[in-house]
């Protein structure tokens, strides 16, 4: 069963900041205003991973459907807090890493919806 559009498009908006995300961060290490661009970068994760499990929420359909949506979203929207935290606490080591991780889960799952597999 193919996911709903508003839920693949969800997905591949949350999966395009996490994308541009660390490309604002090369810039926070090399340009004046690369401070000001990650911050607003971090905001469009925090938003486009909000809103992914607003509509994972929204679209499941108790009784009817599996609220596994609600479950992938929950632990992106978690993961994406962790990492603004350890973003705002300069913990680097972990930071980074993290950020790898929240990308590679929403491209899977972006390839997941793209391909009609039920998510």
């Amino acid at each position: 069963m193919k996911s709903p559009v508003f839920l693949r498009i969800a997905i591949a908006l949350q999966t395009l900041t996490l994308f541009a995300a660390p490309i604002t961060a090369g810039l926070l290490l090399t340009v004046p205003v690369g401070r000001t661009l990650h911050s607003v970068s971090a905001y469009g994760v925090f938003t486009a991973t909000l809103l992914h499990l607003i509509i994972a929420i929204l679209m499941w359909q108790p009784g009817g459907g599996s609220p596994r949506p609600i479950l992938y979203a929950a632990v992106l929207f978690g993961l994406t807090l962790a990492q603004i935290a350890l973003g705002i606490a300069q913990v680097k080591t972990v930071h980074v890493p993290l950020g790898a991780l929240l990308f590679g889960m929403s491209l899977l799952q972006l390839s997941q919806v793209v391909a009609g597999r039920r998510t």
